[in-house]
């Protein structure tokens, strides 16, 4: 693990005390916007598809009442579905707008697998091991920590911080190993071009130099 990890322990701080380093202001913001998009995706879907989200009650009647509230009333009441957005973990909701929106089948499933891993880690910490072989790069003393907050949030029925920060940090190793692979496969392909473009090039000199 490299010792200059943007998530390792606080210097001063005992490890008993699961540290996080707290997220920046523009992280902060980008969450709160991701989420304040999420709740606008709710109020946007019918009724029917609405019931199908299987929300907490609490969300459910908010985003039901933002739907037929307009102008200043449906700004505030958004307000109220971000705050609730907050206490919830979002995949799930994420999972279900991405199968709503048509998105591949292959989208949906790495959403879901995700959520597997994420339950497997909190069911056992061995299952950190199946981490560093996906992914080798994982910070495993950030995951420790995320793990046993975790845990405290369930415990203490606290706000799922920790729990969504896990599905994040899940998601882009796993969007980061997708890229690298796009990439790989693009060199790939390019390189078979370049390679039948010169065996096309020395047949056709062959052509010239048998015509001549």
């Amino acid at each position: 693990m490299r010792s200059d990890s943007p998530h390792s322990s606080h210097p001063g701080h005992d490890e008993e005390e699961d540290f996080i380093e707290p997220p920046s202001k523009s992280s902060r913001k980008r969450e709160m916007h991701a989420l304040q998009d999420l709740g606008e995706q709710l109020v946007a879907l019918s009724s029917d598809r609405l019931k199908k989200m299987a929300l907490p009650d609490a969300l459910y009647e908010a985003v039901r009442a933002a739907q037929g509230f307009k102008m200043e009333a449906r700004r505030r009441q958004m307000q109220y579905v971000g705050k609730l957005m907050r206490k919830i973990d979002p995949a799930p909701i994420q999972a279900q707008l991405l199968v709503f929106s048509g998105k591949s089948a292959a989208e949906v499933a790495k959403m879901h697998r995700l959520e597997r891993l994420r339950e497997q880690l909190l069911e056992d910490d061995k299952a950190i091991g199946i981490l560093v072989e996906l992914w080798p790069q994982v910070d495993v003393q950030y995951l420790r920590t995320l793990r046993r907050n975790a845990l405290k949030e369930r415990e203490t029925a606290k706000p799922p911080k920790a729990f969504r920060e896990i599905f994040r940090v899940l998601r882009e190793l796993q969007d980061a190993q997708d890229a690298a692979a796009e990439d790989d496969v693009a060199v790939a392909s390019q390189g078979a071009q370049d390679t039948q473009g010169s065996e096309g090039a020395e047949g056709e000199n062959g052509n010239l130099d048998a015509r001549a």
